[in-house]
Order: structure tokens, then sequence, then C-alpha cells
């Protein structure tokens, strides 16, 4: 009887690890043969990488693919499959920094590998040093890692390849990350703190409405006192929270849930971003940060050599939101048939401010466009970080008011019949 619990113990145990495996085509590259294809079961893109490593092989082709289990896209909340981006920048700083020195790509790398304490940058380190040391570029090493590597980082590091100024080019992209990364953690720390406020008045409202007022509601009913219209609203409210407390709690999770699901879709993302842009204050703030991103990303890809189809176009990509990807996308075709590129954004400048598509004009005129991108991308960088200071300065009171309203309104509703019942008496 024991044995056979166990035996099926280890069976479910066996058929539970096999849903968590996914499907990999790989392409492997063997000194001396001919690339090969195969089809891999594995929990993860770097346990493929590990397996080919120990059997001496590099890969150089990873799809995901096959009828294993997979979490959908949005539920995805780590970046670069466990690589923080700080640590690629990180790394492309530091590999910028060993090249101007003097040192070999694949000697860079393994000082990279050894120097780092991240399991998961060790492991793709070394798998970048063996691929290049076995003759591939060092931009077709990264392109083997898309999660990890942006697009950004792959055309530039290409570029600088082809130039012969790689090192300038990791530099040049290490800085445009770094803004980027920047803009975003200090937009990111203004909302945080209201983020928890609102947070905290929910939670400690719908307390107050399980547990406080239902006992001020039993001395209201003991004592017969009449109530005004507020009060027999909150305690109508309370009476149906407690009575449906499940009901509630599947429907605040569901909200919750239903929230992040549709506003990590792109559907849900483009809506939002529009609705976000009608908004005063935050909505100016959102329209620089993305003009921001887009000029800086486009005016490292022009100084690094990249031809402006190919800047554009992957421009598109790393500029983030929909709305504004679509602009990119236009401006991309304009181009193409032999239009300026500054007439495409002053088409929207509801989405890219006037000013951008100026400079862009001023830069065509003098052959001068990487420099004017960048004068924008600084100028809207340097806003931002000031209108930020500038919100995080007004939420503080405006979020003490908002705690005053509620905690008034409910004092009034609460507290108000029962000083009107002592001052009868």
């Amino acid at each position: 009887m024991v044995s056979t619990r166990v035996h099926i113990n280890i069976k479910l145990r066996l058929y539970m690890l096999r849903l968590l495996l996914m499907k990999y085509r790989a392409v492997i590259r063997k000194e001396g043969a001919v690339n090969q294809t195969r089809v891999i079961e594995a929990p993860s893109r770097f346990a493929v990488y590990d397996q080919i490593q120990k059997e001496g092989g590099t890969v150089v082709e990873l799809v995901e693919g096959g009828d294993g289990f997979k979490f959908p896209a949005w539920f995805s909340i780590t970046i670069g499959a466990g690589i923080k981006r700080i640590e690629i920048i990180r790394t492309a700083k530091n590999l910028s920094a060993m090249l101007s020195a003097g040192l070999s790509i694949s000697r860079a790398l393994s000082v990279i590998e050894r120097q780092s304490g991240n399991k998961r940058l060790k492991a793709v380190a070394t798998g970048l040093s063996d691929s290049v040391k076995g003759g591939t570029s060092f931009a077709d090493a990264l392109s083997a890692y898309p999660k990890i590597f942006s697009e950004l980082l792959i055309a530039m590091t290409r570029a600088g390849e082809e130039s012969g100024s790689l090192a300038g080019s990791l530099s040049v992209v290490a800085l445009q990350m770094e803004r980027s990364e920047e803009l975003v953690r200090k937009i990111r720390g203004a909302m945080i703190y209201p983020a928890i406020v609102v947070t905290a008045i929910v939670i400690v409202g719908i307390l107050m409405l399980i547990y406080v007022v239902p006992t001020l509601t039993k001395t209201f009913t003991d004592l017969g006192v009449q109530v005004p219209l507020a009060t027999r609203v909150i305690v109508a409210l309370s009476d149906f929270m407690v009575a449906h407390v499940l009901l509630v709690l599947i429907t605040i999770i569901s909200v919750v849930v239903g929230g992040i699901v549709f506003v990590r879709s792109k559907k849900g993302g483009n809506t939002v971003i529009r609705c976000v842009l009608l908004l005063p204050v935050i909505g100016e703030l959102v329209r620089e940060t993305y003009t921001a991103r887009a000029s800086r990303t486009l005016s490292s890809l022009l100084s690094s050599g990249v031809p402006v189809l190919d800047a554009l176009s992957i421009t598109k990509e790393v500029v983030g939101a929909n709305v504004f990807a679509k602009v990119v996308e236009e401006a991309e075709e304009r181009v193409r048939k032999g239009k300026t590129l500054s007439s495409s954004f002053a088409e929207h400048p509801n989405l890219y401010p006037i000013f951008m598509s100026d400079m862009l004009s001023v830069g065509e005129e003098t052959g001068n466009v990487a420099d004017m991108l960048k004068q924008v991308a600084e100028f809207y960088e340097s806003d931002v970080a000031e209108k930020t200071k500038d919100l995080s300065t007004i939420i503080e009171p405006v979020l003490m008011l908002l705690i005053g309203a509620v905690v008034g309104v409910f004092a009034v509703s609460m507290i108000a019949p029962i000083y009107s019942l002592s001052s009868a008496i």
C-alpha cells in the first residue's frame, strides 16, 4: 500500500515537472561541424544554454515553441529573465571602459564573467564569450538573447563594430539607457507615495465599514437615534459588506487583476496612455517623457552611423507606448517615400511637442539631426525632472486634503448623530 502511494506520488511529481518544461528550438554550432537544429525541453532558456555549453556547443539561435506550459505575457514580472536593467547598463559601461583600455572583446567578457555576482548574467557572459571566440560578431552574439539585450543595444553594437568604434558606441548606448532609466525612476518615485496613501485610505475605509460602523449602528438602534441620509448610506454600505465579505473580496481582487491585465495589454495600455494625456499636469509629463526617450534613442543611433530608416525602425520598438510608436512608424514610411522626418512629427503636436519638429527641421537644414535630437532629449529630460519635483511638492498637500475630507465625511455622518443625542438629553 505504502509503495503504491510512493509510486503514485513520484508519477505525479514527474507529471507536474513535465508540465513546467517548455520546448525550445535551438540552432547549435559546434567547432568543425555543421549547425544543428534541435528541439529541447527545459524549464528556462538558461537551462538550454547551460545544457548545450556542457555538450561543447554554442547556441546560435533559440526560439520558444511547442505545447509546454507557459504563463501569459502579462504575468511576467522580471526584466531580462532575472537580470536587472541596471546590470545591463553597468555591463555596457564596463565593456566600453575595458575596450578603450585595449582589451579584446572576448577578454573583456571573461572579466565580466568573473566579476559578476549574478549567476544568470555570468552564464550569459560565458555564452557571449564562447560565441565571439567561435567567430560570431558581438552584435550577433547579443541577438541570441533578445529578452535580455534590447534592439537598441544590439543595433548600436553592430554600428560600433562596423565603424571600428565599439567602445564609443557602448558608452553612448549605456548613457542612453541610464538616462531613460533615471527618468522612469524619478516618475515612479513621485507616484509611489500617493499610491501608498490611496491604498491605505481604501484599506482603512473597508476595515471601518466592516468593524466600526456595525458597532455604531447597534448603538443608534438601541438608543432610537434618527440618523441623516449620509449616515444611512454608510450604514447600508456597511451592512452589504458585512453580509457579503467574500463577494466584496473577490470583486476587489478581480478588479485589481483585471486592471493589471488590461493595462498590460496592447489595447488597454493605449487607452490608458490616451486618457492620461488628457490630464493637466501628468499628461504633459508623460508626453515629454516619451519625447525625450524617442529623441535620445534616435540621436544615439544616428550619431553611431545607423541609417535613418533602421534608426526609426529600432526607435519604434524602443519608445514603449504604442500610441507614440505609431508616429515613429509613420515617420519611417514618410522618410522611405522621400519626405522629411520633421514633417511627420509636426503632424502630431498632441503627442510630440512642436519644439521637437522645429529642432528636427533645423537639423535637416544644417545636416545635424543627431545633435538637434540630443538637445531636444536633454531639454525634456531636464524639464521632466523639474516637473516631477514640483508634482511631488503638490501631491502631498492634496493628499492631506483628501484624507481630511474622507475623515470629515465619516465623522459628520457617524459621530454627529451621537452628539445630537447628547445635546437632546
